[in-house]
């Protein structure tokens, strides 16, 4: 019965850092429509995504691809930053 409860107790702490880390999957929807405008670069993939950012109203100063999401720094209104997470298809952040 102890091991048991040891047991509960040890895999209830693995996964709790993995609930606490947001992971966005995003939709998988792409269209075509018979010409391309080329590949685009990651910095001009996250240049865009903080430029959609700041057309949002978000206050952000830099924007990421990560863990599927976009990880933005955003300035706190009493000052700092904090990061938030954005879908990096509905631009909804992720809580």
């Amino acid at each position: 019965m102890k091991r048991i409860a040891i047991a509960s107790v040890m895999l209830m702490g693995l996964s709790l850092p993995a609930a606490a880390v947001p992971y966005c999957t995003g939709s998988g929807v792409s269209f075509s429509f018979g010409f391309s405008v080329g590949k685009f670069s990651e910095s001009e993939v996250n240049e865009f995504n903080l430029m959609r950012l700041r057309q949002m109203g978000v206050d952000a100063t830099a924007a990421e691809k990560w863990n599927g999401c976009i990880r933005a720094f955003v300035r706190k209104p009493g000052g700092g930053e904090e990061m938030q997470f954005f879908d990096p298809d509905t631009f909804a952040r992720v809580y």
